[in-house]
């Protein structure tokens, strides 16, 4: 269905950046109409009006007759500025069309109906063309192209091929190129590629144990070729802890490398240590002097 909207224009004589500031004081907004056989037109448009227009528009395609030029040319929106601090419009460029010629735009696409995957199968819509280029007579301008995905499955895929024609329209580009596919749910997708990971050397993964350590369980008879616990004793009982050989080592290290004792001020070398019994050696006394022995 076509749309046609009527704007009121006025002629603007200054051009530049202070000409487009003391219009905008004024609420009004700096306009260029662009045409294929004439001359661009400079133009200023009412503020408020304007504001009306686009929203009325919406994200459609739409004719807007201009009042105010003398002969009301057909034009369509080319592009519009806005500030990005303040909304504000700051500048419209307008394009002339011409009712006896075709013209290329590029027109929004809507979707219509519930897609049997979407319904059924809990597939997710996922739109490849949110507008299409299209070439057509000002008349047979549509406001959008409707997309039937009432027949769509998941893994199915719309293609511009398979839309359905529209009088005085023709569809440019690719006919092959996709519009809108049916497609599993998120979660799916993501479940395929936690299966499919690689576990990082050195980082462990729950639920594996790292390369080379046994668990040891109490009374558990060893697996063949599992590589013992540090400080395990060879051919302890399995399950046996391995503290016992530990301390057992740890105290003949430490008695082979202890330094002798050191006698006290004043005490005679070989004298008995006390509470020792008479006439027995002391440690490392010399059996040549010991009275009543050759």
């Amino acid at each position: 269905m076509k749309q046609q909207f009527t704007l009121n224009v006025s002629p603007r004589e200054g051009t530049g950046r202070s000409a487009s500031r003391r219009l905008r004081k004024q609420d009004r907004i700096p306009a260029i109409l662009y045409g294929k056989h004439t001359a661009p037109i400079t133009l200023s448009l009412d503020g408020p009006e304007f504001t009306r227009l686009v929203k009325a528009i919406g994200v459609n395609a739409a004719l807007i007759e201009l009042k105010g030029t003398g002969d009301k040319p057909l034009s369509i929106l080319q592009e519009v500025q806005r500030d990005p601090m303040t909304d504000r419009y700051l500048h419209v460029d307008l394009h002339e069309v011409k009712a006896d010629e075709k013209m290329e735009i590029n027109v929004p696409v809507h979707m219509s109906g519930e897609s049997t995957g979407v319904k059924n199968e809990a597939g997710v819509l996922e739109v490849a063309s949110h507008t299409l280029r299209i070439r057509c007579l000002p008349k047979d301008l549509p406001a959008f192209i409707d997309v039937d995905v009432t027949e769509l499955r998941v893994g199915q895929t719309i293609h511009i091929s398979e839309l359905k024609p529209v009088a005085g329209v023709v569809f440019m580009g690719d006919k092959s190129q996709p519009v809108v596919s049916c497609v599993p749910p998120v979660e799916e997708i993501v479940e395929a590629v936690v299966e499919t990971a690689v576990p990082v050397e050195g980082v462990p993964v729950e639920g594996v144990a790292a390369e080379g350590a046994a668990a040891a369980v109490p009374g558990a008879t060893p697996v063949a070729g599992a590589v013992p616990a540090a400080g395990a004793v060879p051919g302890a009982k399995p399950g046996a802890p391995a503290a016992a050989g530990v301390a057992k080592g740890v105290a003949k290290g430490a008695a082979k490398g202890a330094a002798p004792a050191t006698p006290a001020a004043g005490a005679r070398p070989g004298a008995p240590a006390a509470g020792a019994k008479p006439g027995a050696p002391a440690a490392g006394a010399d059996r040549k002097g010991t009275p009543g022995r050759k």
